[in-house]
């Protein structure tokens, strides 16, 4: 059983109503903050939709998320803590490689997300307070018991757009 932060079920969750479930990279990431800022700046939308947003990352510390969606003025969010990547594997979201970490398209948009919008980043690709830098992100959309829509990152810098995901 998979179970957000208020200890509600997202099974239970997803049959009653759409849910946006957004697997973060690590919040050492300056693409998975800009994520963050992207969902709270449409936050209002979504719901106005019926969706509830809900959050999958690999920090073992609750403080660790809850300081992070504060900053991003998302809090109260609801958020599942998966530091073994069970989840990240049961939706089939794999690893990047260092390679692809040093592509230049990754070094400009990685300028983009934390110098430009500044969101800033953290140098370090496994703080396990963080979580997992090599680690895929992937945004999805459940209802009643099904996978309506998804979105696998070819790249750890892609930028969803999450309201046409939310198209169901």
């Amino acid at each position: 059983m998979i179970t957000a932060n208020g200890g509600e079920d997202l099974y239970s969750i997803a049959e009653k109503q759409p849910v946006l479930l957004v697997f973060l990279r690590f919040f050492g990431c300056s693409f998975c903050r800009e994520a963050i800022n992207d969902i709270s700046r449409r936050r209002s939308y979504f719901e106005k939709q019926g969706f509830r947003v809900v959050f999958v990352h690999m920090a073992d510390n609750q403080g660790t998320a809850d300081k992070f969606f504060r900053k991003y003025k998302l809090y109260p969010v609801d958020h599942i803590k998966d530091p073994e990547k069970n989840y990240y594997r049961a939706f089939g979201l794999g690893q990047t490689t260092t390679a692809q970490l040093l592509t230049f398209m990754h070094w400009m948009r990685g300028f983009q997300a934390a110098v430009i919008e500044g969101h800033g980043g953290s140098p370090l690709l496994n703080d396990p307070d963080l979580g997992d830098g090599l680690q895929m992100p992937g945004v999805f959309v459940l209802y009643q018991g099904e996978i309506k829509r998804s979105y696998i990152h070819r790249n750890a810098y892609d930028r969803p757009d999450y309201e046409e995901i939310c198209q169901i």
